[in-house]
């Protein structure tokens, strides 16, 4: 639905999937291959679309967390 919009896209982005959520790792892909800014794609290796196993969602905590610190940290 918004794939007409990915190309507009400015701001970086960081899309984090879990390792088994096949059809979501390649629309994921898909998406990124449209956008124009920077765009990194994350797999969170055995987790599920909800990251509900064990040490999923503080793996997803810890890569969102590094991302903004590299990215939107700009001046105060």
């Amino acid at each position: 639905m918004a794939q007409q919009y990915l190309p507009k896209v400015q701001a970086p982005t960081l899309l984090i999937i879990g390792g088994r959520d096949f059809a979501v790792i390649e629309l994921n892909r898909h998406a990124a291959s449209l956008m124009r800014s920077v765009v990194k794609i994350e797999i969170v290796s055995g987790a599920t679309h909800l990251f509900e196993e064990r040490g999923a969602l503080e793996r997803v905590s810890d890569l969102a967390c590094a991302w903004f610190l590299q990215h939107m940290n700009g001046p105060a």
